[in-house]
């Protein structure tokens, strides 16, 4: 009786806090773009389809999205058999660096595309050609190829997960029945996994249709992420920006909903899940080394963006023109980059904001896998709904709806009456606890499942034997619970820390003074310095890069294959 209560009162304190925090800068957002002196109208969202520049936007960015789907699909599903059916030579060391897009974020990685395939870069100095811009005038080729090797690992993690939970016995019944090679894997493995792959897929469209980096470092302007942050300045003049952003909203729940009757119309279903483990067969020699081939090649590519921020970070500007490699070196930048005035304080806020953002996230994302895995109340899969809403509505647009959040408190006279409450409530003022709420509520997620995963893990029997030796609640979860689940927490908040830090459309759209600058606004400042910006930018990138390679490294190990589980929608 006692856990029920306390799981009710948890679920309704959760509910109206996630609902504030989740859904007022989404109704927000709609009602900007949907309203006029109180009375409902579309009459702008009419006007975003009307105007050619929006129309344009918006296509592009479904171009984008599909491109970077297709490109990441293609990419990872191969790999991921190939990973699940053999053991091959070095397939520990490249299942690890298959992973390495993950520790950088795809706009900071342009940085390199652009020094490497480039109109003088060194692919063409390399192949002994004129200027040929391998990216495309428009960049549109540029901006997918960067966010498909960005994104495809969290494809490759949802689809090694399906194909690891497949029941062999419904391949070998194939193969008894005359199906054979490709044969099977179409009739029989892909319907298995279209769960997993459509999961991935779902995640890989929304954050491509709506990356705002990438687009902006590569001067890609004519997609609507990057037409809403040029509108930021008409906020408060125009409903059209909002209306924007309510078209982008609304397409991003379409698309989830239409890739989910896609993809997920032809479910298949085993009696469960695989109780013997599939045969992974050992595979030496040219056999083993043609298995190899894709995981070098994928890895090469993967970190060519890497590859060209470090060269680019340790060549003295002007030294890397026309050449294969640059021609003078120098690791002056990384000094610079640290000792910058800029720097030193975006670094202070990053942590600054990351650490705020790490203990909301702790004390949200524990109440609700408390509540989901420990309770058995009947609506408690609907608190776990809405934790999961932020990997289904694009980052772009919850940032967007904080911005016009803190814009509206900050318009009320009760707030403007108080210095301390401008301070506080105003965005324009001080944005600190909006880039603190959408840093929590961006990764909270991963906290949740982490938890969640914990929780199933760790027996119930020693907190009710806590329970009846008279211990309250609050002390069973402080002395039983936690320590129990303590590395399964440490490695959500070590990827909630190390992603709030590198978090993009957050930082970009919500901090407007450079006093409050995280680490990626000063970044992509940095990179528009003429001179050695680009330069300083690149270290930068690669001291953010060290600092998420650490932690993506940490949390592996203490979750294991259950990593995966914190990309699935």
């Amino acid at each position: 009786m006692l856990r029920n209560r306390t799981a009710w009162m948890l679920m309704i304190i959760l509910t109206a806090l996630l609902g504030v925090l989740m859904i007022w800068p989404l109704v927000e957002v709609i009602g900007g773009g949907c309203y006029e002196n109180g009375a409902f109208t579309l009459k702008y969202i009419r006007g975003v389809f009307q105007n050619p520049v929006y129309a344009e936007g918006l296509l592009n960015s479904l171009g984008i999205a599909a491109g970077t789907t297709l490109l990441a699909t293609l990419v990872a599903v191969p790999l991921a058999w190939l990973g699940h059916r053999y053991n091959y030579p070095g397939k520990g060391i490249f299942s690890a660096l298959i992973l390495v897009p993950l520790i950088l974020p795809p706009f900071v990685g342009a940085i390199g595309i652009l020094q490497m395939l480039g109109p003088y870069g060194a692919l063409n100095a390399l192949l002994g050609l004129g200027p040929i811009d391998w990216l495309g005038r428009s960049r549109y080729l540029g901006v997918v190829l960067i966010q498909a090797l960005a994104l495809y690992p969290i494809l490759y993690l949802n689809v090694s997960a399906a194909l690891a939970n497949i029941d062999p016995a419904m391949e070998e019944a194939a193969a008894n029945l005359g199906c054979r090679g490709a044969g099977i894997f179409r009739r029989v493995t892909l319907p298995l996994i279209m769960p997993g792959l459509f999961a991935g897929g779902t995640l890989v469209f929304i954050a491509s249709f709506t990356e705002l980096g990438t687009p902006l470092m590569l001067n890609y302007t004519r997609c609507a992420a990057v037409q809403i942050y040029d509108e930021i300045k008409e906020i408060s003049a125009s409903p059209f920006p909002y209306a924007l952003v309510t078209v982008v909203l609304i397409f991003s729940v379409l698309l989830y909903l239409g890739m989910r009757l896609l993809l997920g119309r032809r479910a298949y279903a085993m009696q469960g899940k695989a109780t013997v483990a599939s045969q992974v067969r050992d595979v030496r020699g040219w056999r083993g080394l043609l298995v190899l081939l894709p995981f070098v090649v994928v890895t090469l590519l993967a970190l060519t963006p890497h590859l060209g921020v470090m060269l680019t970070s340790i060549s003295v500007p002007g030294s890397w023109y026309r050449t294969v490699l640059p021609t003078a070196f120098t690791g002056q930048h990384f000094v610079d980059a640290v000792g910058h005035d800029m720097t030193l304080n975006a670094i202070r806020n990053s942590l600054f904001f990351s650490s705020l953002a790490v203990m909301l996230n702790v004390i949200l994302g524990l109440g609700v896998a408390w509540v989901v895995v420990r309770s058995t109340l009947r609506v408690r899969h609907l608190l776990d709904a809405l934790a999961m809403i932020p990997l289904a509505v694009p980052g772009l647009v919850m940032a967007f709806g904080y911005l016009s959040a803190g814009n509206w408190l900050g318009n009320r006279e009760w707030v403007r009456a108080s210095p301390a409450l401008m301070n506080l409530l105003d965005v324009r003022v001080n944005p600190t606890l909006f880039l603190v709420v959408a840093y929590a509520v961006r990764r909270l997620p991963y906290m949740v499942r982490a938890a969640v995963a914990g929780l199933q893990q760790t027996s119930v029997t020693l907190e009710e034997a806590a329970a009846n030796l008279g211990a309250r609640p609050a002390r069973v979860l402080r002395q039983v619970t936690i320590p129990l689940i303590a590395a399964n927490l440490i490695a959500g908040v070590l990827l909630v820390f190390s992603f709030s830090m590198l978090e993009v459309s957050d930082s970009l759209i919500l901090a407007q003074k450079i006093e409050y600058y995280p680490i990626t606004k000063t970044i992509f400042e940095l990179f528009q310095l003429i001179g050695v910006g680009r330069h300083l930018a690149s270290a930068l990138g690669l001291w953010a890069m060290g600092f998420l390679t650490v932690t993506i490294v940490g949390s592996s190990l203490m979750l294991g294959k259950k990593l995966g589980a914190l990309f699935r929608a």
